[in-house]
């Protein structure tokens, strides 16, 4: 099966907790770092998700946020330190390329956003990324 979504980063489940409609999964990154995926109670269940499978974070593009350090004071808890290593700008939006530990990450956002946060090759960044908008596969 092809995906269109290119952020596909291998990880570990770590623990679910079920709950009736939605399960919190937490993931160890092959890079070290943790992650929360919320998703459907019945995707768990489907895919036969416990701890030890192993896994992939997928992530639209479009869903994946950067600032240029930790952010404090937000719901966001999944928040990935990387390096840029590539950014191409069109009129309005941006495509910016973010090595993290254990993989890559391809961050869409909006041409200005770009130019106020001074992105381009070897920035540090952080890529912000919500729960619900992480999806797994096995």
């Amino acid at each position: 099966m092809s995906l269109s979504i290119r952020n596909q980063i291998p990880g570990t489940i770590t623990s679910v907790t079920a709950g009736e409609a939605m399960s919190t999964v937490k993931v160890r990154l092959a890079g070290g770092q943790d992650i929360t995926a919320a998703i459907t109670t019945d995707a768990v269940k489907d895919l036969g998700f416990a701890e030890g499978t192993a896994v992939k974070a997928l992530v639209k593009s479009t869903e994946v946020a950067l600032a240029t350090g930790p952010v404090e004071g937000i719901s966001i808890r999944n928040q990935l330190a990387g390096t840029v290593t590539d950014v191409a700008t069109g009129g309005a939006m941006g495509s910016v390329k973010v090595s993290v530990e254990g993989g890559e990450l391809t961050a869409a956002i909006t041409k200005d956003a770009v130019e106020a946060l001074g992105l381009a090759a070897g920035s540090s960044v952080v890529a912000l990324i919500k729960s619900t908008e992480i999806s797994l596969s096995l």
